[in-house]
């Protein structure tokens, strides 16, 4: 039995980037070696084992085969007698392919070290055209590496173009498509992973009402620097869909976005534009918006909100300021409810003067600034 140190791990710390997790190769073994030594076995699929200390993967080096569409459609053997080049063959890039032995030689058969010096990302062999999902991993991977000069082998997009062709993505599972995706936000150039997609004939599939020249676009790119949260850089990027809220709706279902996602794209894409007029509104108009976006109960969702507009903002040449309209939303916040129950107001009459104080303070002080 011998043990590797595989994948990300080394290429990460060939980039001197943080390791954030090592993954191991076990060659030589079975399921029952595995269990007798102390691991721990999870996963459905095929056979992953827990450390009994570190709580790091070990997994029994693997061969696969494509038996139907989809990431699914495989039949995994995981016996003693599979070597680790054919273990790291299935791999998706050659800079993913490489292993380490215990005693730190390093084992590069498909040459992950000369593509990582030269910044490219190649497939490794013809079977990285069975699984879809990498379509999506390759992009979220030049969202990852594109400001260090990365850049994707032609003949790698050629053989996603015919991927795509074939209808390959049409396989793909919604949840698979969300988790890419919302990683890719995290990224320091998440536009990147759409442009790949454009690139190889994939975007119109899965995202059609996201064009890699419009608005949304621009709004994601002008959102990078401004937050690094997936969830603000996705409500920029959703801006401005056509009947934003079918779109958005729509969007969410197909990928099944978390409730969280949903929610603040939909109120940035409804409610942007009257955010950047703010200081143009009426009291009555301003505390409207105030309510739509529920300020007084989720404080934290309309900081979001502001720092998405603040993006839209840019891509637009508009003045924008967010804490003006803090500043507003505090100054209204900061009615005293208990003089008004003590009058006696209780239930839909209490929130009906709430509102009236509100508007009354909101006037006020715009009266006062103006």
């Amino acid at each position: 039995m011998k043990i590797y140190l595989v994948g990300g791990a080394i290429r990460d710390y060939m980039l001197h980037l943080p390791v954030k997790e090592r993954d191991w190769v076990v060659v030589g073994a079975t399921e029952n070696d595995m269990l007798k030594l102390g691991y721990k076995q999870v996963g459905k699929e095929f056979p992953v084992f827990l450390h009994p200390k570190t709580g790091e993967e070990y997994a029994l080096a693997r061969m696969e085969r494509k038996t139907k569409p989809g990431y699914k459609g495989f039949v995994f053997d995981t016996s003693p007698a599979v070597a680790l080049t054919d273990d790291l063959l299935r791999r998706d890039l050659t800079i993913n392919a490489m292993a380490q032995t215990e005693e730190g030689e390093l084992i590069d058969p498909y040459h992950g070290k000369q593509d990582l010096e030269k910044k490219i990302l190649r497939h490794v062999s013809p079977a990285f055209a069975e699984d879809p999902v990498r379509i999506l991993r390759i992009a979220r991977f030049l969202a990852r590496y594109a400001h260090q000069g990365f850049h994707i082998a032609p003949e790698t997009i050629t053989l996603m173009r015919s991927m795509v062709a074939s209808g390959e993505v049409d396989a793909l599972v919604a949840e698979r498509v969300w988790k890419e995706l919302e990683r890719a936000l995290a990224e320091k150039n998440p536009e990147q992973f759409f442009a790949v997609l454009a690139k190889c004939d994939a975007l119109h599939t899965l995202f059609p009402n996201l064009p890699i020249d419009g608005m949304g676009m621009k709004a994601l790119i002008a959102a990078t620097p401004i937050t690094q949260q997936p969830i603000i850089r996705f409500a920029a990027l959703l801006h401005a869909l056509p009947e934003p809220k079918q779109a958005v709706l729509s969007l969410a279902k197909r990928y099944r976005i978390p409730n969280q996602f949903q929610t603040l794209a939909l109120l940035t894409a409804l409610h942007h534009q009257k955010a950047l007029q703010a200081p143009n509104l009426s009291a009555e108009e301003l505390l409207q918006l105030l309510y739509s976006l529920d300020v007084f109960r989720r404080e934290e969702r309309f900081k979001d909100f502001l720092a998405a507009c603040q993006a839209i903002a840019s891509t637009q040449g508009a003045h924008f300021e967010p804490n003006w309209l803090m500043k507003c939303t505090r100054k209204v916040k900061s009615i005293d409810i208990q003089p008004l129950i003590a009058q006696g107001f209780e239930g839909q009459k209490l929130a009906n003067k709430i509102k009236e104080e509100r508007y009354k303070k909101l006037a006020k002080w715009l009266t006062g600034i103006s």
